[in-house]
């Protein structure tokens, strides 16, 4: 059977479809128009699932979202979404009203997990972790396959484990989240903070290659907040493997400063954990997005 994904971004919703033995077939890329409200990303939703579907012939297919937020279990409605006219609105029921079909919807960074772990970075572990590390922080568990949701439809949710209950606020409502840290929002933030300058993370980035006094202080605690983040991860769930994703994990000193920096912290005589960047890019979220599909 034929597989479509959508990736339902800020900015961006990307579309894909996959045939039964996984190679891409069709790809398009259409604007959110997230201000014309709730309504129309529905609407913008239906139209691109209907030209994918058509490109198929409309012939039976599996169909997946990967969106940011998470349908609430209690009531069905979306919570936890940056793109915040979705929060508290019953989207799968309202989707699958106007599709006239079941569908399934995942957070964005369950679908990068899954498909690291089948496709990409992950391949043949057994439990992966999918790190999402872009202009927030997210993160998704995979085992033997299914992504693993949790009760409360939290799993995963790595970025608002707060590594330091007196830091800076976070829009969750909690202080010290490590997405305020280690986020490329959170980088540019912090060391706007430190220094009085506003630098992009790229620019920071490239202030420590060439050994600039503040960018390499700055990113000591970087390092270290980004290894004491990941050590608590690695305590509780232990995984064969984390994977790497979002802007931030462009970052090559993360895979030697950042993992020494995790070894430091993990409760372990040593880290046996591979940290590695991932294979399958900016495609990952709409490819899981397909790979979760009912």
């Amino acid at each position: 059977m034929f597989r479509i994904g959508i990736d339902l971004g800020g900015t961006k919703i990307e579309g894909i479809v996959l045939d039964a033995q996984g190679p891409e077939l069709f790809r398009k890329r259409i604007e959110t128009q997230r201000e014309l409200g709730y309504r129309h990303i529905l609407n913008r939703i239906k139209e691109l699932h209907d030209e994918l579907a058509a490109q198929i012939k409309h012939q039976p297919h599996t169909f997946g979202i990967g969106a940011p937020g998470v349908v609430s279990p209690r009531n069905g409605l979306m919570k936890n979404s940056n793109t915040t006219c979705m929060i508290g609105q019953p989207v799968k029921s309202d989707l699958e009203n106007l599709l006239g079909r079941k569908i399934e919807i995942q957070n964005d960074a369950n679908c990068f997990a899954m498909a690291e772990a089948l496709h990409g970075a992950g391949r043949g572990k057994k439990l992966v972790f999918g790190v999402i590390m872009g202009t927030g922080c997210g993160g998704g568990i995979v085992h033997n396959g299914e992504v693993i949701v949790g009760r409360q439809a939290i799993a995963g949710e790595w970025g608002h484990m707060s590594i330091d209950p007196n830091g800076p606020p976070c829009y969750c409502g909690q202080r010290g989240c490590v997405e305020t840290f280690i986020s490329g929002g959170g980088i540019e933030a912090r060391y706007a903070e430190q220094f009085g300058v506003k630098r992009t993370f790229r620019e920071i980035e490239k202030d420590f290659y060439a050994c600039e006094p503040k960018a390499v202080e700055f990113m000591k605690m970087f390092f270290r907040n980004f290894g004491r983040a990941l050590a608590n991860l690695i305590d509780v769930l232990d995984p064969d493997v984390i994977v790497l994703g979002g802007g931030v994990s462009k970052f090559d000193a993360l895979y030697t400063e950042g993992i020494a920096e995790v070894a430091k912290f993990v409760f372990s005589d040593s880290l046996e954990t591979p940290i590695v960047k991932h294979q399958l890019g900016d495609s990952a979220g709409v490819i899981g997005a397909a790979l979760i599909g009912i």
